[in-house]
């Protein structure tokens, strides 16, 4: 084995763990999330704030919730960086009477078999232990959340919801973190109009991080890099707003779409920045044909640097209703037009339970 293998890995382990020091620090720890959830919003560029109306909405907007009339269940797969992260979603939706729905959802993002070499590196020989593949074990880095949402109609035109998240962040046995946050949403439609918005991490998101420092001794040992002390994170509110509206034309419909993200964390990295406010813009589009087929496209991602100029990522995505089931497909590119990170495939898959026994009950 190369000597520079080990470096590598340890270097890199060494990266991921750079967890703030003792005290708070703003961070970006829940940015796993991102991905969102289901292939009907990829393919409509994420502008999905108003237009969620499923088992998806615990995630974009918890008061679409309130637009189910039966209970729902959706899962996802998704792909990034070529294949070496693994994005999972899962959902159930419940209406129990006229008004209150309820959503569970559940979403892990990691990356599996990490080779640890750490063992493998002799360093008072400065170099590899003898057969140093019996030394060399695996270890994945994952984070996964899980919500629990809750929507109420206020009146036919108007519906607000929650969601309290939990979630779990871990790099092997050398560190984990615990972090608690909520959403509140609303919704409000009339007509063919509609128009969302969702407070995300509404009081902020504190991860509490805890490190092995045992099994990180050798990176002192080997490099004499200092060993992370874990800490507190907090992940800051983003204010999303949405509005669509709806075009029916016989056999025939047509969505529009329109999102903007309002980030408070001082990053100046979207096209449109005031002060510390950065304002992330998403459009979707979407056609269906008696509700069997539809056809999608969107644009997100817009930024604009001194260097490049401007830059976005146009995404597209198909769907297929074949009774109660519904498959949805969306396809985009992780970082824009300019990237060579690869590409995002996202499937997912949506039942709904029509039995007329678990039909939402009409309102009073």
């Amino acid at each position: 084995m190369a000597a520079s293998r080990p470096v590598f890995y340890a270097g890199l382990l060494a990266a991921l763990l750079a967890a703030p020091a003792e005290g708070q620090a703003v961070r970006y720890g829940a940015d796993f999330l991102a991905t969102g959830a289901g292939g009907r919003a990829l393919g409509m560029g994420g502008a999905h704030v108003a237009l969620a109306d499923d088992a998806s909405a615990g995630y974009w907007n918890p008061a679409g919730l309130s637009q189910t009339l039966f209970p729902e269940i959706e899962y996802m797969h998704a792909e990034r960086f070529a294949g070496i992260v693994s994005f999972d979603y899962g959902a159930v939706s419940w209406p129990i009477n006229a008004r209150s729905t309820l959503a569970a959802s559940f979403f892990r993002s990691g990356v599996n078999d990490i080779k640890n070499t750490l063992d493998a590196w002799d360093p008072e020989r400065n170099q590899p232990r003898p057969h140093p593949e019996e030394h060399i074990t695996s270890f994945s880095a994952a984070d996964a959340a899980f919500f629990a949402s809750y929507a109420r109609r206020v009146r036919k035109d108007l519906a607000a919801g929650a969601t309290a998240k939990i979630v779990r962040r871990s790099i092997g046995d050398f560190a984990d973190a615990w972090g608690y946050s909520f959403d509140v949403g609303a919704l409000y439609r009339r007509g063919a109009f509609m128009a969302g918005v969702n407070l995300q991490d509404a009081a902020g998101m504190r991860q509490s991080w805890t490190v092995n420092r045992d099994l990180l001794a050798n990176i002192a040992d080997i490099f004499g890099q200092t060993i992370p002390k874990g800490g507190v994170e907090t992940v800051l509110p983003v204010l999303r707003l949405g509005s669509g509206y709806l075009f029916k034309m016989g056999a025939h419909r047509i969505a529009l779409a329109a999102d903007v993200d309002m980030a408070f964390e001082g990053r100046r990295a979207w096209a449109l920045n005031t002060g510390g406010v950065s304002y992330h813009p998403r459009l979707g589009v979407e056609y269906a044909f008696r509700e069997v087929v539809a056809l999608r496209a969107g644009c997100t991602d817009v930024l604009r640097s001194g260097a490049e100029g401007w830059d976005a990522a146009p995404t597209v995505g198909a769907g297929l209703q074949l009774g109660r089931l519904a498959f949805n497909y969306g396809f985009g590119n992780f970082a824009g037009l300019a990237s060579d990170l690869g590409y995002t495939h996202r499937i997912s898959a949506r039942l709904v339970l029509a039995r007329e026994v678990w039909r939402r009950a009409d309102e009073m």
